[in-house]
């Protein structure tokens, strides 16, 4: 034990010292956060909105309004031909037209169904998506209030959203944006760390030195793990702050989740570092490991369930996986231990498992 925490306290001074490299685990993270969380956003507001209003009276304009109040939608241009409708959607100027008929103020006062059209720039299958659903729904409200009768209908809905009743995507990929700045970090600095030690020739000491390989890994994770930890509660708090992510479960069930996924990711940094012998190479290793298994296969953006058979077996080898559904169930749905024990012991296995390949790996070095 003593040796271990010798290993341990070295390693920790010698982290200390390197003030740039502290900065970076330190604050790095938090930087990257505020970055991607305000540039990754799947929120569309400030749609450019042209207006073809060929009945010209109080409801059309009130329909009109309805649009621009929503908040969604930016008024950019009245337009009376269809010439300039198609110049304003070629030159991406206008991404949605409403046209409205005339006749429409008669036929609602009438108690006739009237149609109006909205033509959407579809350039961008997504945004187009949005958009159509932002526009039914308003037509529906305005639509409501020329209702002459309430008629029930058969099957009544009341739609109810939990978790997240503003739909607010920053909800959704706040999470997924920690995953990923954890990995990336604690990654990166511990392949550097042996990786330096290689390339400074001190590793030639740590082998003289009377100290097991199980020693060596533990001493060399625990200073990174208690920084790392530090670093993910910052961000933890800086994203409740910045983006308003709740907190609802239990600190203490966060901070062991994050724990057991941090410690995973200092085993796979160590990992690399056995396959690695210059910096460069660590870093470039750690960062791709980092990226494309957490960015694109751990549901971070992606359903996991869209994927193709092959691919979702893939994902099971992806601790970011585990980790998602854990710290959403944590901050989102305020659950507890038996609710999320399946993706903690995942974690912990995948955490034994690189780390005893790291060690493995290591011994060979060392011998």
């Amino acid at each position: 034990m003593k040796k271990l925490l010798a290993v341990a306290r070295k390693e920790l001074r010698q982290t200390l010292r390197d003030r740039r490299t502290l900065a970076i685990l330190l604050l790095f993270p938090a930087f990257v956060l505020v970055l991607f969380g305000y540039a990754l956003n799947f929120d569309i507001r400030h749609i450019e909105l042209a207006v073809d209003d060929r009945d010209g009276t109080a409801e059309s304009r009130e329909l009109v309004s309805a649009f621009v109040n929503s908040g969604y939608f930016d008024f950019v241009a009245s337009i009376h031909t269809p010439a300039a409708l198609q110049r304003l959607m070629d030159t991406n100027e206008a991404r949605a037209v409403l046209v409205i008929p005339e006749g429409l103020s008669r036929r609602v006062r009438s108690g006739e169904s009237a149609e109006v059209q909205v033509l959407i720039n579809g350039d961008n299958a997504n945004t187009a998506t949005t958009v159509l659903g932002y526009a039914n729904t308003i037509l529906r409200t305005v639509s409501s209030g020329y209702q002459l009768a309430v008629v029930e209908p058969p099957i009544g809905v009341e739609p109810r959203i939990w978790y997240n009743p503003e739909l607010r995507s920053s909800l959704f990929l706040v999470p997924g944006l920690i995953a990923y700045i954890a990995m990336l970090t604690a990654m990166v600095a511990t392949a550097l760390s042996i990786v330096r030690e290689k390339e400074f020739g001190t590793m030639e000491q740590v082998r003289m030195a009377p100290i097991s390989t199980a020693q060596f890994v533990i001493g060399k994770t625990m200073p990174f793990l208690a920084i790392s930890l530090v670093s993910s509660v910052l961000i933890v708090l800086v994203s409740a702050v910045l983006f308003g992510l709740p907190i609802r479960g239990s600190w203490w069930l966060l901070l062991l989740t994050l724990s057991l996924f941090l410690t995973g990711a200092l085993g796979t940094g160590l990992l690399v570092s056995t396959i690695a012998d210059t910096q460069e190479v660590a870093f470039q290793a750690a960062l791709l490991l980092a990226f494309l298994p957490t960015f694109l296969l751990s549901g971070f953006i992606f359903p996991i369930s869209n994927m193709p058979a092959a691919i979702q077996v893939i994902t099971y080898a992806i601790p970011a996986r585990y980790f998602l559904v854990a710290l959403r169930g944590i901050v989102l749905k305020g659950v507890d231990m038996p609710v999320i024990a399946p993706q903690l012991l995942a974690l912990a296995a995948y955490t034994f498992a690189v780390l005893a390949l790291a060690s493995v790996r290591l011994k060979r070095e060392m011998a």
